[in-house]
């Protein structure tokens, strides 16, 4: 069964031993770890990134559509000029993308092969770049330091960058001060670096980036962990404390709860799990009722939200408090921060008005994708506190939907004179499947 995953394929004997070794002695604990990083990060299927101000669509072949803000080249079409319809990169052509990651004006894209793509700002590790934010690269180009290493997902902070080795090994780079990240280098070290610590012989399958904090989805013989390294504010950390971790910490909650996290999601100043049970929990700061748990408190421990308990949940998203989640049955739910009308919410005001930017603080089903009539299988939404938020909902049959903030261009869709954002879902000119 190994045989047949896509990163497997093109390893080594030697590999496939250093592997089987490395997740605890068994191939059917390797089949595991193989078939976990393809559940929780859409790998070798279509996908869709809302970042910051620009927007990434990846379809199931591995084709690259980039539009909206374009400000530092993050697009990848050679120019600084906004898209407002979704536009292939062409210098991509001949190279099947797998997965794709998004930050403030930058871009970087993981092929099949295991080589990251990297554009926009800053210079992701190409030393004749020099410091950050001083040059721009407008189309995508090979991160020659990470060329030794079998990437298969990347994750984009507002201070960092991490990546994912096909192995299960967590590199970072652009954030070192303080060691911080379990190494000790200046902040503007571009080169990837090992992640020290409880992860160094414990295989990870996902990664997920907050603000300035770190999510890992580790695979043990004894089931599957959530590990935490950064700043500790707001306890988003998820450890009962507010201190920083310059090294991965375990937490421990979730053997408390008896919750076997599945998927991860790290909000900007929040995160969320997903349970096999289809429990949802978050932690971190509660401002807008981010958490849904009824209020803006914060809980520095996951807490199972426990207005979903009849829901199957199978997917999770988080960004600038904000959370949605999607049920087994393809519903989606959403809670936290109304602006730019990124939850998708209609309701009534006073007035007879329709008011799209209230706050929710308990989940709501989110019925404008719900007339869509299309079963829901992925949420992304922007997960940054310096652009408004704008989300896709990409369906089974690979349609993408759009709402929330539109001023750049990034729902890919024509919006009306003066109109600077969309209240409910439009299908973008895009097939992914």
């Amino acid at each position: 069964m190994c045989q047949k995953r896509a990163i497997f394929k093109p390893m080594t004997g030697e590999e496939r031993q250093d592997l089987k070794q490395r997740c605890g002695g068994s191939w059917k604990l390797v089949l595991r770890f193989l078939l976990a990083g393809e559940a929780c990060s859409r790998r070798e299927k279509a996908q869709a990134i809302a970042g910051p101000g620009h927007s990434i669509a990846v379809t199931s072949k591995g084709v690259v559509y980039s539009f909206g803000s374009n400000s530092s080249g993050q697009l990848g079409h050679g120019t600084t000029e906004e898209q407002w319809r979704p536009r292939p990169i062409s210098s991509l052509q001949g190279i099947r993308i797998i997965q794709a990651a998004a930050g403030a004006g930058r871009t970087m894209l993981i092929s099949d092969a295991g080589q990251v793509y990297a554009f926009g700002k800053d210079s992701f590790g190409e030393t004749d770049y020099g410091a950050q934010g001083i040059k721009q690269v407008t189309t995508p180009r090979l991160v020659e330091s990470l060329k030794n290493i079998f990437v298969v997902q990347a994750a984009v902070g507002n201070f960092f960058t991490a990546v994912l080795s096909r192995e299960g090994r967590v590199y970072t780079f652009s954030w070192g001060s303080e060691s911080r990240l379990g190494h000790q280098t200046d902040a503007n070290d571009l080169k990837p670096h090992l992640l020290l610590g409880a992860l160094e012989n414990i295989p990870v399958v996902q990664i997920a980036a907050g603000y300035c904090y770190l999510l890992a989805l580790a695979c043990q013989p004894g089931g599957m962990s959530v590990y935490s390294v950064g700043c500790g504010l707001g306890g988003k950390l998820g450890h009962s404390t507010r201190t920083d971790e310059k090294y991965p910490r375990l937490i421990e909650q979730f053997q408390t709860l008896n919750l076997q996290p599945v998927v991860i999601a790290a909000g900007a100043w929040h995160a969320a799990v997903v349970g096999k049970d289809g429990r949802v929990c978050t932690w971190g700061w509660g401002r807008y009722g981010c958490l849904g748990h009824g209020n803006e408190d914060c809980e520095s421990v996951p807490k199972v939200v426990e207005a979903l308990s009849e829901v199957k949940a199978v997917h999770v998203a988080t960004g600038d408090y904000t959370t949605f989640v999607v049920s087994e049955d393809g519903d989606v739910y959403s809670f936290g921060c109304g602006e730019s009308s990124s939850l998708g919410h209609s309701t009534g005001g006073l007035d007879g008005q329709v008011n799209r930017h209230t706050n929710v603080l308990s989940p709501e089903i989110v019925t404008s994708l719900k007339q869509v009539k299309e079963r829901v299988v992925q949420i992304s939404l922007t997960n940054s506190i310096y652009w408004n938020a704008h989300t896709f909902a990409l369906t089974e049959s690979g349609n993408l939907f759009a709402f929330g903030a539109g001023d750049k261009g990034q729902l890919g869709v024509e919006l009306d004179a003066n109109q600077t954002e969309r209240g409910k879902p439009e299908r973008v000119d895009i097939e992914l499947n």
